[in-house]
Order: structure tokens, then C-alpha cells, then sequence
């Protein structure tokens, strides 16, 4: 298995991402092969300042890169050779197997759809939020911020993505899936909810439990909660708020530091036909090394594969 690795990505590249990266060969050496997108003197450089041997990386050389707050679109464009562009090239080309970022979420979304593409039958990909609850599984809400405007068949469609991620990533058996509302009854929500909830009754595509709401979230009688971008975006920054509330207040319990997003390394763009994986910005090497294991868990669990099966 080979990872690639945007060396440019984040608000602390390369330092955090090549410390990272050197943390996850530790893990995976055995086993994934990491090909680094990025500045090869830089790259050798850091790995030197830690005692660490940067020959046992592939480094893909490359000084472009794009900046957080360039737009996406054109800079695809303009910068043909920037770490992030190489890398959905080597992932579209498959000289890699997965592909991380902790860059430019724009620019990646535009590699997985016009270089990567959407696998046939999707309308519309996703990424999903993992939030905390009281067992050893957290709850996946999608959309988690990239499509604020659904339809009722692109929130079926994420329905069947959740769950899929939710069984073959995270191991859990006929996860139950519950679309988000204002209240638990069918008659509740908008026009978007109620047209939805019609579509997903009675189907045997996943195993729908109805609607659920905001008291739900951290329930373990739901494990993928299925919404528009522009709830599940304003549910994730709620999750890291509640985090950082917790942590000024200097409270101590293990299961507060679950939300520190850090463990989860970041998310997949589920209805790409490969796997590329979007982390925070704000990554430190931790968050970098949990990205590339993610990365390589999700290639493993061959997610992509049955993606595509699910929607031939």
C-alpha cells in the first residue's frame, strides 16, 4: 500500500507534517509505503533536525503549493506542479493507493471531483464529522460542510455512504442511521426533512430509525445522523466549541478528550472513485499521523470498492 502525503498542507507545514508523517512511518513501516508531495530539501531537513532517515520516504519534489486562502479552481490551474495537484495526479494515475491532506479544503475538493472524479451514480460526495458518545464508537454526521444545499435523494445517497463508512471503518454491524430534525415525529421538519423521511421509510438500503434530534447526538441509539452541509458544519463547530470550553475550565475526564480532533486525523471524501482524506487545517503532528493512519484504513477496508458496488 502506498500513501501520499501533502507535505504543504496545513497552517504548520511543512514542520508539523513532515514530523508527522516520520510519526505515522512508525506505525506503518511494515506495512504502506509514504510518498511525500512537497520540498525535498525541506523535507530532508526536518527529518535531520528530528535523528531521522528521509530515505525511506518517496519524496515527489515540488516548491508550488497552495495557499489556504487562494481560490481553489484557479489555482489548480495556475499551479499545475503544486503538491496538492501532483498528488490527486498520482492517486488518478494509481501510483498511490490514498491520498492526505491538511491543506486547502477547496483544492482538494476540486481534485476528487475533476481529476478523481465522483463515482457513477453519486450525485453529490460527502465528508462526515465523527462525534463522541458514550461507547467505543462515535456517531458520523454528514454532510459535514462541503454541499450546504441538499435534495432529498443527495441526503439518501449520504445515508448509504455513512453507512457504509460506518460498517467497513469503524466495525460497526447494520449501523442505524437517523436524519436529523427538529423533533422526533414524521410530520416534523421543512419541506427538505419531510420529503426525505418519505424516501428514506421503509427502505432496505440501510437501517433507517427515523428522525432524530439534537438530544440525539451523543446517543448510542444512532450511529450515522444524515443532514445538509450547513447543519452538519454548524454541528462539528458546536463539537470543537464544547472542546475548547472544556478544556479552559481545566475539566478532567477521558471522555471529554475524545473530542479533541486530533484522534480522528480527519475524514474521507466518500463518493470518489479513490480515497482522499481531508484534515483540519489547523493539524499538528499528531493530527498528521492520524490522517495517514486513517488514509491507510480506509484503502484497507477497500471502502472505495464498496462504494462503487453499492451504486452500480
Amino acid at each position: 500500500m502506498r500513501i501520499g502525503v501533502d507535505i504543504f498542507g496545513g497552517d504548520f507545514a511543512p514542520e508539523a507534517t513532515v514530523k508527522g508523517t516520520i510519526l505515522a512511518y512508525n506505525e506503518v513501516k511494515d506495512k504502506e509505503e509514504l510518498v511525500l508531495f512537497g520540498d525535498k530539501t525541506q523535507i530532508e531537513s526536518i527529518c535531520k533536525q528530528s535523528g531521522f532517515d528521509p530515505s525511506v520516504f518517496e519524496i515527489v519534489h515540488t516548491t508550488e503549493s497552495i495557499g489556504m486562502d487562494e481560490y481553489p479552481s484557479k489555482a489548480f490551474k495556475e499551479k499545475p506542479n503544486a503538491s496538492i495537484v501532483l498528488g490527486f495526479k498520482y492517486l488518478h494515475a494509481g501510483k498511490i493507493d490514498g491520498f492526505a491532506s491538511a491543506g486547502n479544503t477547496g483544492a482538494m475538493l476540486v481534485g476528487a471531483m475533476h481529476i478523481v472524479k465522483s463515482v457513477p451514480g453519486v450525485i453529490r460526495p460527502s465528508i462526515c464529522a465523527p462525534i463522541p458518545k458514550d461507547s467505543d464508537k462515535p456517531t458520523l454526521v454528514l454532510d459535514a460542510g462541503i454541499n450546504p444545499d441538499c435534495r432529498p435523494d443527495v441526503l439518501y445517497q449520504y445515508a448509504i455512504l455513512g453507512s457504509l463508512y460506518a460498517e467497513h471503518v469503524y466495525g460497526i454491524s447494520n449501523p442505524k442511521v437517523g436524519l436529523f430534525n427538529i423533533g422526533s415525529e414524521e410530520e416534523k421538519g421543512n419541506l427538505q426533512t419531510k420529503a426525505t423521511f418519505q424516501a428514506m421509510k421503509g427502505t432496505k438500503e440501510f437501517n433507517f430509525i427515523g428522525n432524530v434530534e439534537g438530544t440525539d447526538l451523543f446517543s448510542n441509539d444512532v450511529d450515522v445522523i444524515v443532514c445538509d452541509g450547513f447543519v452538519g458544519n454548524a454541528i462539528l463547530k458546536e463539537a470543537e466549541a464544547f472542546y475548547k470550553l472544556i478544556r479552559k475550565r481545566n475539566v478532567q475526564d477521558p471522555f471529554f478528550e475524545r473530542f479533541d480532533f486530533t484522534k480522528y486525523g480527519g475524514t474521507p471524501i466518500l463518493g470518489i472513485n479513490s480515497t482522499a482524506i481531508i484534515a483540519h487545517g489547523v493539524s499538528n503532528d499528531i493530527a498528521i499521523k492520524n490522517m495517514i493512519l486513517l488514509t491507510a484504513n480506509v484503502v484497507e477496508a477497500k471502502l472505495i470498492e464498496k462504494i462503487k458496488l453499492a451504486f452500480e
